[in-house]
Protein backbone atom coordinates (compact mmCIF):
# COMPACT_ATOMS: atom_id res chain seq x y z
CA UNK A 1 0.00 0.00 0.00
CA UNK A 2 1.22 3.69 -1.06
CA UNK A 3 -0.07 6.71 0.94
CA UNK A 4 1.10 9.75 1.40
CA UNK A 5 -1.12 12.65 3.48
CA UNK A 6 -0.37 16.18 3.44
CA UNK A 7 0.22 16.31 7.22
CA UNK A 8 3.86 15.31 8.56
CA UNK A 9 4.22 12.68 10.83
CA UNK A 10 5.59 12.80 14.19
CA UNK A 11 7.32 9.47 14.16
CA UNK A 12 8.64 7.76 10.95
CA UNK A 13 9.57 4.16 10.66
CA UNK A 14 11.75 2.92 8.42
CA UNK A 15 11.45 -0.64 7.93
CA UNK A 16 8.32 -2.75 7.30
CA UNK A 17 9.10 -5.93 8.68
CA UNK A 18 8.00 -7.47 11.99
CA UNK A 19 10.46 -5.00 14.34
CA UNK A 20 9.20 -1.92 12.22
CA UNK A 21 6.05 -3.03 12.31
CA UNK A 22 5.30 -4.24 15.97
CA UNK A 23 7.45 -0.77 17.34
CA UNK A 24 4.14 1.11 14.78
CA UNK A 25 1.64 -0.94 16.12
CA UNK A 26 2.69 0.42 19.38
CA UNK A 27 3.10 3.89 19.10
CA UNK A 28 0.03 3.72 16.96
CA UNK A 29 -2.47 2.71 19.96
CA UNK A 30 -0.45 5.26 21.84
CA UNK A 31 -2.04 7.83 19.60
CA UNK A 32 1.14 8.61 17.21
CA UNK A 33 1.18 9.61 13.76
CA UNK A 34 3.31 7.24 12.29
CA UNK A 35 4.43 6.64 9.08
CA UNK A 36 6.21 3.57 7.62
CA UNK A 37 8.41 3.28 4.84
CA UNK A 38 8.95 -0.32 3.79
CA UNK A 39 11.47 -1.03 0.97
CA UNK A 40 10.88 -4.00 -2.04
CA UNK A 41 9.95 -7.23 -1.22
CA UNK A 42 12.83 -8.84 -3.23
CA UNK A 43 14.96 -6.93 -0.63
CA UNK A 44 16.76 -9.11 2.00
CA UNK A 45 14.45 -9.32 4.62
CA UNK A 46 14.54 -11.60 7.62
CA UNK A 47 10.81 -11.03 8.53
CA UNK A 48 10.12 -13.62 5.21
CA UNK A 49 12.72 -16.50 6.06
CA UNK A 50 12.43 -16.89 10.23
CA UNK A 51 11.63 -20.27 11.80
CA UNK A 52 8.72 -18.16 13.88
CA UNK A 53 9.81 -19.28 17.58
CA UNK A 54 9.07 -17.53 20.27
CA UNK A 55 12.23 -18.72 22.28
CA UNK A 56 14.02 -17.90 25.56
CA UNK A 57 15.97 -21.01 26.07
CA UNK A 58 19.76 -19.58 25.91
CA UNK A 59 18.64 -15.84 25.43
CA UNK A 60 21.38 -13.89 28.04
CA UNK A 61 22.40 -16.94 30.02
CA UNK A 62 25.95 -14.62 29.59
CA UNK A 63 23.75 -10.88 29.35
CA UNK A 64 21.87 -10.93 32.30
CA UNK A 65 19.42 -7.49 30.24
CA UNK A 66 18.58 -10.11 27.68
CA UNK A 67 18.05 -12.77 30.35
CA UNK A 68 15.04 -10.48 31.44
CA UNK A 69 13.61 -8.68 28.44
CA UNK A 70 13.37 -12.02 26.98
CA UNK A 71 11.29 -13.36 29.69
CA UNK A 72 8.96 -10.64 29.86
CA UNK A 73 8.75 -10.76 26.19
CA UNK A 74 7.23 -14.21 26.39
CA UNK A 75 5.03 -13.26 29.21
CA UNK A 76 3.96 -10.91 26.85
CA UNK A 77 2.82 -12.63 24.23
CA UNK A 78 -0.74 -14.00 24.93
CA UNK A 79 -1.62 -10.20 25.48
CA UNK A 80 -0.27 -8.97 22.06
CA UNK A 81 -1.26 -11.86 20.52
CA UNK A 82 -5.25 -11.29 21.75
CA UNK A 83 -4.75 -7.32 20.61
CA UNK A 84 -3.21 -8.22 17.05
CA UNK A 85 -6.26 -10.51 16.13
CA UNK A 86 -8.68 -8.04 17.83
CA UNK A 87 -7.26 -5.16 15.25
CA UNK A 88 -6.47 -7.27 12.37
CA UNK A 89 -8.97 -10.11 12.44
CA UNK A 90 -6.09 -12.19 12.18
CA UNK A 91 -4.96 -15.45 14.38
CA UNK A 92 -1.29 -15.80 14.70
CA UNK A 93 -1.25 -19.18 15.38
CA UNK A 94 0.12 -18.77 18.89
CA UNK A 95 1.49 -22.16 20.46
CA UNK A 96 3.41 -21.67 23.84
CA UNK A 97 2.96 -24.62 25.29
CA UNK A 98 6.69 -25.86 25.86
CA UNK A 99 9.81 -26.25 23.52
CA UNK A 100 12.46 -28.69 23.31
CA UNK A 101 16.34 -28.75 22.86
CA UNK A 102 17.85 -32.38 21.55
CA UNK A 103 21.59 -33.59 21.96
CA UNK A 104 22.95 -36.02 20.35
CA UNK A 105 26.12 -35.33 22.24
CA UNK A 106 26.40 -35.42 26.00
CA UNK A 107 29.21 -32.74 26.13
CA UNK A 108 27.03 -30.23 24.21
CA UNK A 109 23.77 -30.87 26.30
CA UNK A 110 25.90 -30.65 29.02
CA UNK A 111 27.41 -27.12 28.51
CA UNK A 112 24.03 -26.24 27.18
CA UNK A 113 21.96 -27.39 30.86
CA UNK A 114 25.03 -25.17 32.30
CA UNK A 115 23.85 -21.93 30.03
CA UNK A 116 20.10 -22.38 31.42
CA UNK A 117 21.34 -22.98 34.67
CA UNK A 118 23.04 -19.59 34.97
CA UNK A 119 19.72 -17.97 32.70
CA UNK A 120 17.50 -19.46 35.77
CA UNK A 121 19.64 -17.89 38.19
CA UNK A 122 19.41 -14.61 36.90
CA UNK A 123 15.34 -14.33 35.83
CA UNK A 124 14.53 -16.61 38.99
CA UNK A 125 10.97 -18.00 38.85
CA UNK A 126 10.13 -16.48 35.41
CA UNK A 127 11.95 -18.78 34.10
CA UNK A 128 11.51 -22.76 34.82
CA UNK A 129 13.32 -25.54 32.44
CA UNK A 130 14.02 -29.24 33.08
CA UNK A 131 16.91 -31.50 31.98
CA UNK A 132 15.69 -34.64 30.42
CA UNK A 133 17.71 -37.79 29.91
CA UNK A 134 17.75 -39.86 26.63
CA UNK A 135 15.77 -42.50 28.07
CA UNK A 136 12.89 -40.41 29.84
CA UNK A 137 12.91 -38.33 26.81
CA UNK A 138 11.65 -41.48 24.97
CA UNK A 139 9.01 -42.59 27.63
CA UNK A 140 7.47 -39.00 27.32
CA UNK A 141 7.62 -38.86 23.52
CA UNK A 142 7.42 -42.21 21.73
CA UNK A 143 9.29 -42.12 18.32
CA UNK A 144 12.59 -39.90 19.51
CA UNK A 145 15.44 -41.32 18.15
CA UNK A 146 18.33 -43.50 20.09
CA UNK A 147 21.19 -41.18 19.19
CA UNK A 148 19.29 -38.31 21.33
CA UNK A 149 21.18 -38.66 24.32
CA UNK A 150 18.87 -35.86 26.42
CA UNK A 151 17.14 -33.03 25.69
CA UNK A 152 16.28 -29.98 27.84
CA UNK A 153 12.43 -28.45 27.74
CA UNK A 154 10.59 -24.97 28.73
CA UNK A 155 7.65 -24.44 29.54
CA UNK A 156 7.21 -20.84 28.02
CA UNK A 157 8.73 -21.23 24.62
CA UNK A 158 6.60 -21.91 21.47
CA UNK A 159 5.58 -20.71 18.06
CA UNK A 160 3.93 -18.99 15.64
CA UNK A 161 2.84 -19.01 11.86
CA UNK A 162 5.73 -16.07 11.14
CA UNK A 163 4.53 -15.13 7.55
CA UNK A 164 0.65 -14.86 9.18
CA UNK A 165 1.82 -12.55 11.68
CA UNK A 166 3.71 -10.37 9.32
CA UNK A 167 0.38 -10.03 7.46
CA UNK A 168 -1.99 -9.68 10.47
CA UNK A 169 0.97 -6.33 11.46
CA UNK A 170 0.48 -5.12 8.00
CA UNK A 171 -3.55 -5.20 8.26
CA UNK A 172 -3.16 -3.85 12.14
CA UNK A 173 -1.01 -0.48 11.26
CA UNK A 174 -3.36 0.17 8.58
CA UNK A 175 -6.53 -0.58 10.37
CA UNK A 176 -4.43 1.60 13.16
CA UNK A 177 -4.16 4.81 10.52
CA UNK A 178 -0.61 4.69 9.97
CA UNK A 179 0.76 6.12 6.23
CA UNK A 180 2.37 3.14 4.76
CA UNK A 181 4.67 3.82 1.89
CA UNK A 182 5.97 0.63 -0.18
CA UNK A 183 9.13 0.84 -2.51
CA UNK A 184 10.92 3.93 -0.56
CA UNK A 185 14.24 3.28 -0.63
CA UNK A 186 15.99 5.64 2.15
CA UNK A 187 19.33 6.24 0.63
CA UNK A 188 19.89 9.00 3.52
CA UNK A 189 19.00 10.56 6.60
CA UNK A 190 19.87 14.41 7.63
CA UNK A 191 19.32 16.18 10.67
CA UNK A 192 17.01 19.64 9.37
CA UNK A 193 18.25 22.69 11.55
CA UNK A 194 15.93 23.64 14.35
CA UNK A 195 14.60 19.81 14.64
CA UNK A 196 13.47 17.36 12.48
CA UNK A 197 14.50 14.71 9.40
CA UNK A 198 15.07 15.20 6.30
CA UNK A 199 14.82 11.77 4.23
CA UNK A 200 15.82 11.04 0.82
CA UNK A 201 14.42 8.69 -1.08
CA UNK A 202 15.76 6.68 -4.16
CA UNK A 203 12.82 7.66 -6.44
CA UNK A 204 14.14 11.68 -5.44
CA UNK A 205 11.28 12.48 -3.17
CA UNK A 206 12.48 14.07 -0.10
CA UNK A 207 10.49 13.66 3.10
CA UNK A 208 10.06 15.61 6.89
CA UNK A 209 9.77 13.87 9.74
CA UNK A 210 10.12 14.90 13.39
CA UNK A 211 11.40 11.87 14.94
CA UNK A 212 12.89 9.07 12.79
CA UNK A 213 13.01 4.81 14.51
CA UNK A 214 15.58 2.92 12.17
CA UNK A 215 14.14 -0.65 12.08
CA UNK A 216 15.18 -1.49 8.73
CA UNK A 217 17.17 -4.54 9.58
CA UNK A 218 20.33 -5.27 7.34
CA UNK A 219 18.67 -2.06 5.16
CA UNK A 220 20.22 -0.24 8.19
CA UNK A 221 23.37 -0.96 7.97
CA UNK A 222 24.53 2.07 5.94
CA UNK A 223 22.03 4.35 7.14
CA UNK A 224 22.84 3.82 10.63
CA UNK A 225 26.09 6.03 10.33
CA UNK A 226 24.02 8.54 8.80
CA UNK A 227 21.93 9.58 12.39
CA UNK A 228 25.90 8.69 14.66
CA UNK A 229 25.37 5.14 15.81
CA UNK A 230 28.03 3.46 16.04
CA UNK A 231 26.20 -0.36 15.57
CA UNK A 232 27.75 -1.88 12.48
CA UNK A 233 25.03 -4.88 11.42
CA UNK A 234 25.83 -7.45 9.72
CA UNK A 235 24.13 -10.50 8.09
CA UNK A 236 24.33 -14.17 9.49
CA UNK A 237 22.53 -16.83 7.00
CA UNK A 238 20.20 -19.93 8.52
CA UNK A 239 19.23 -22.69 6.01
CA UNK A 240 15.46 -23.98 6.28
CA UNK A 241 13.83 -26.87 4.89
CA UNK A 242 10.01 -27.60 4.70
CA UNK A 243 8.28 -30.95 4.74
CA UNK A 244 4.76 -31.99 2.62
CA UNK A 245 1.85 -31.78 5.35
CA UNK A 246 1.92 -34.55 7.17
CA UNK A 247 -1.68 -35.59 8.87
CA UNK A 248 -0.49 -36.82 12.07
CA UNK A 249 0.72 -34.05 14.44
CA UNK A 250 4.79 -34.37 15.48
CA UNK A 251 4.79 -34.83 18.89
CA UNK A 252 6.74 -31.85 20.36
CA UNK A 253 8.75 -28.26 19.06
CA UNK A 254 11.90 -27.55 19.33
CA UNK A 255 14.32 -24.68 17.89
CA UNK A 256 15.20 -26.90 15.00
CA UNK A 257 12.24 -28.76 14.32
CA UNK A 258 8.46 -27.25 14.36
CA UNK A 259 5.17 -28.60 12.78
CA UNK A 260 3.44 -25.09 11.20
CA UNK A 261 -0.14 -25.38 11.94
CA UNK A 262 -0.66 -25.47 8.20
CA UNK A 263 1.03 -29.39 8.62
CA UNK A 264 4.82 -28.89 7.35
CA UNK A 265 7.48 -29.74 9.38
CA UNK A 266 9.95 -26.68 9.14
CA UNK A 267 13.67 -27.52 10.04
CA UNK A 268 16.37 -24.97 10.19
CA UNK A 269 19.19 -24.09 13.19
CA UNK A 270 21.88 -23.24 10.65
CA UNK A 271 24.14 -20.13 11.11
CA UNK A 272 26.86 -19.06 8.56
CA UNK A 273 28.45 -15.66 7.72
CA UNK A 274 28.75 -15.54 4.58
CA UNK A 275 27.51 -11.59 3.35
CA UNK A 276 24.40 -10.77 1.64
CA UNK A 277 24.22 -14.41 -0.17
CA UNK A 278 20.92 -16.08 1.35
CA UNK A 279 21.39 -19.25 -1.19
CA UNK A 280 20.75 -22.77 -0.13
CA UNK A 281 23.87 -25.26 0.14
CA UNK A 282 23.51 -29.07 -0.65
CA UNK A 283 25.21 -30.00 2.66
CA UNK A 284 23.92 -28.24 4.98
CA UNK A 285 20.55 -29.51 3.61
CA UNK A 286 21.62 -32.67 3.82
CA UNK A 287 22.88 -31.89 7.55
CA UNK A 288 19.78 -30.64 8.47
CA UNK A 289 17.44 -33.28 6.98
CA UNK A 290 19.84 -35.99 9.10
CA UNK A 291 20.13 -33.79 11.98
CA UNK A 292 15.81 -34.39 11.80
CA UNK A 293 15.40 -38.23 11.25
CA UNK A 294 18.40 -38.36 13.88
CA UNK A 295 15.59 -36.57 16.41
CA UNK A 296 12.48 -38.61 14.76
CA UNK A 297 13.31 -41.15 12.73
CA UNK A 298 9.43 -41.21 11.57
CA UNK A 299 10.69 -38.29 9.48
CA UNK A 300 12.64 -40.61 7.06
CA UNK A 301 9.73 -41.26 5.02
CA UNK A 302 8.42 -37.29 4.38
CA UNK A 303 9.33 -35.59 1.71
CA UNK A 304 10.76 -31.44 1.35
CA UNK A 305 8.92 -29.88 -0.92
CA UNK A 306 10.67 -26.56 -0.23
CA UNK A 307 14.97 -25.46 0.86
CA UNK A 308 15.68 -21.78 1.25
CA UNK A 309 18.41 -19.40 2.75
CA UNK A 310 17.36 -16.50 4.88
CA UNK A 311 19.58 -13.51 6.60
CA UNK A 312 19.41 -12.97 10.32
CA UNK A 313 20.33 -9.53 11.46
CA UNK A 314 22.70 -9.17 13.98
CA UNK A 315 24.73 -7.09 15.92
CA UNK A 316 28.56 -6.93 16.54
CA UNK A 317 27.46 -8.99 20.14
CA UNK A 318 24.74 -10.77 18.39
CA UNK A 319 22.31 -9.32 21.11
CA UNK A 320 19.75 -6.58 20.29
CA UNK A 321 20.25 -2.84 20.18
CA UNK A 322 18.18 0.11 21.61
CA UNK A 323 19.94 3.00 21.06
CA UNK A 324 18.78 7.09 21.38
CA UNK A 325 21.12 9.01 18.69
CA UNK A 326 23.74 10.73 20.70
CA UNK A 327 24.56 13.36 17.82
CA UNK A 328 20.66 14.34 16.69
CA UNK A 329 17.78 14.36 19.14
CA UNK A 330 14.56 11.98 18.08
CA UNK A 331 16.29 9.32 15.97
CA UNK A 332 16.68 5.90 17.36
CA UNK A 333 17.76 2.66 16.68
CA UNK A 334 15.88 -0.67 17.10
CA UNK A 335 17.75 -3.95 15.82
CA UNK A 336 17.47 -7.62 16.73
CA UNK A 337 17.75 -10.98 15.11
CA UNK A 338 14.92 -12.12 17.37
CA UNK A 339 11.95 -9.82 16.26
CA UNK A 340 9.22 -12.83 17.14
CA UNK A 341 10.02 -13.42 20.37
CA UNK A 342 10.28 -9.66 21.07
CA UNK A 343 7.65 -8.59 18.99
CA UNK A 344 5.23 -8.34 22.14
CA UNK A 345 7.36 -5.70 23.89
CA UNK A 346 8.12 -3.81 20.63
CA UNK A 347 4.80 -3.42 20.32
CA UNK A 348 4.00 -2.14 23.58
CA UNK A 349 6.71 -1.26 26.65
CA UNK A 350 9.21 0.12 23.72
CA UNK A 351 6.90 3.11 23.05
CA UNK A 352 7.41 4.20 26.62
CA UNK A 353 11.21 4.11 25.67
CA UNK A 354 10.78 5.93 22.77
CA UNK A 355 8.48 8.58 24.42
CA UNK A 356 10.91 8.40 27.78
CA UNK A 357 7.70 8.36 29.79
CA UNK A 358 8.31 7.77 33.52
CA UNK A 359 7.61 3.92 33.61
CA UNK A 360 9.83 3.29 30.34
CA UNK A 361 11.68 -0.04 30.73
CA UNK A 362 15.47 0.97 31.67
CA UNK A 363 17.09 0.10 28.18
CA UNK A 364 20.24 1.85 28.82
CA UNK A 365 22.43 -1.93 28.60
CA UNK A 366 21.38 -2.16 25.17
CA UNK A 367 22.55 0.88 24.07
CA UNK A 368 24.93 1.13 21.37
CA UNK A 369 27.71 2.84 23.45
CA UNK A 370 28.92 -0.52 24.06
CA UNK A 371 30.35 -0.59 20.73
CA UNK A 372 32.41 2.16 21.61
CA UNK A 373 35.58 0.94 22.68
Amino acid sequence: MNHLSDTQPDITIIGGGVVGLSVAMGLLQAGHNVRILDGADGDARASQGNFGLVWGQGKGWDFPPYAKWTSDALTAWPDFADRLQRVSGIDVSLDQSGGYEFFTDKAEMDEFAGMLARQQDIVGNRFSHDILSGDELRREIPGIGPDVVGATFSQLDGHVNPLRLLRALRIAVTALGAQVVSEAHVTGITAVSGGGFDLRLANGDSLGTERVVLCAGLGAMTLAADLGFRTEIRPQRGELLITEKIRDRLPFLSSTIRQVDEGGVQIGGTKADVGLDDSETLDVMAGLARHAVQVFPALADVRVVRAWGALRVMSPDGYPVYARSRDHAGAYLVTCHSGVTLASLHGSLLTDWIDETSNAPDLEAFDDHRFAV
